[in-house]
């Protein structure tokens, strides 16, 4: 054989190679494949949707009257955002970039809750990248307005304000940190006189602390959160057009002349993120490829780092993303597991051993461990 049809013909193995290896990621449509195309069973996939068509969550269909009944009891609770009515249970299960299985209506633009918060988690890990926030920084050199000007919140940094450790102390948009889920049987002036741990010694979920995050995120970008999402993120992965991310009618602020909306870390008050199942998948493939989109790196492998390890007062914590570990852990299932998870039952579950995204609306959180499970087991 000719010299140079011999290296022609290496050349265009090696290429074809190459091209096989390389992993898939959706453009503008998503390609779908059968699960025995990766060696899954496909019944136990079918049985694994239907099991979480099956377990839908009990919360009501309208989302205003779902989070009245869930923390209408707080002191003054008042929902400051939008909300809307959610719809059926729908979720998408991706292997290797591709769609193995679906349910119920994917394209449907739903509430997402404390999904939000992997998000927010994210648009901070975009400041890490840029140089623009220290993990260690006191927010105070960053937020000068006097939100961090107490001798107690002066000590509070990003890291704690990631990890849900800041304790601040105040009242932000109209709501008072100990007013969002306090502790019961207390009354109002005990809970404004109780004692507060020093920030970073101890976790406690609280919107209004999350809000503040966001705040001061914007306060460091001076322009629009969502615009950082869209712009570095979202459009980035290919991302549709639909999803919105909302604030409340209070918490409008003066940036360099401009009125913009500081948006919300969930829907404990209404807002939050609303976006639909594709989204969320392409959100968390993301993740799963280690936060590169095709040739792009967009989320740095040591924010990944980060947000997945577990927090000093919560080891089923992170940088806003939940992990395997600690208190809230699934036996069964691998610790490298980690998700953003809302209110209602919505989840977006990153399974790094078997090279899956699983994203789940409007499931009975109860059942989520197990539908994981099942989806893990088909594997053989």
């Amino acid at each position: 054989m000719d010299l140079r049809k011999t290296k022609l013909y290496i050349v265009l193995f090696l290429s074809i190679s190459i091209y096989a290896q390389k992993p898939y990621y959706p453009g503008n449509s998503w390609e779908e494949k059968e699960p025995i195309d990766f060696g899954i069973d496909n019944q136990k996939i079918d049985k694994a949707i239907s099991f979480a068509i099956s377990n839908e969550n009990d919360v009501d269909i309208n989302l205003e009257n779902a989070i009245k009944k869930a923390f209408g009891d707080e002191p003054y609770f008042e929902i400051k955002g939008p909300t809307k009515h959610r719809g059926k249970p729908n979720g998408l299960i991706i292997k290797n970039g591709y769609i193995i299985g679906k349910w119920g209506e994917v394209n449907r633009v739903d509430m997402t809750f404390s999904v939000t918060k992997s998000y927010l988690s994210t648009v901070a890990g975009i400041a890490f990248q840029k140089e623009l926030i220290d993990l260690d920084g006191k927010l105070k050199n960053y937020v000068w307005d006097g939100k961090f000007d107490s001798d107690h919140n002066q000590l509070i940094t990003w890291h704690h304000l990631l990890n849900q450790s800041s304790q601040w102390k105040g009242t932000l948009f109209g709501t008072h940190d100990w007013a969002d889920r306090p502790k019961r049987g207390l009354s109002i002036e005990a809970l404004k006189t109780q004692n507060i741990p020093k920030p970073g010694n101890a976790y406690k979920y609280n919107d209004v602390r999350v809000n503040l995050l966001s705040y001061s995120l914007l306060n460091v970008f001076r322009k629009p959160l969502p615009e950082v999402l869209k712009t570095t993120v979202m459009d980035p992965i290919g991302a549709s057009t639909t999803w919105r991310w909302y604030g409340y009618n209070e918490s409008k602020v003066i940036i360099d002349g401009y009125q913009v909306q500081s948006v919300s870390g969930g829907g404990h008050f209404g807002g939050g993120i609303f976006i639909n199942a594709l989204d969320h998948a392409r959100f968390g493939l993301l993740f799963l490829r280690g936060g590169v989109w095709e040739d792009k790196s967009i989320i740095s492998p040591k924010w990944i780092d980060l947000m997945t390890k577990p927090s000093e007062n919560n080891n089923s914590y992170g940088y806003m993303w939940w992990l395997n570990k600690g208190d809230r852990k699934w036996p069964d299932l691998s610790e490298n597991i980690f998700y953003g998870a809302g209110f209602g039952g919505n989840y977006v579950v990153v399974v790094p051993d078997q090279q899956l995204v699983i994203v789940a609306r409007w499931i009975d959180s109860s059942k989520l461990g197990q539908f994981i499970k099942k989806i893990i087991d088909a594997h053989g």
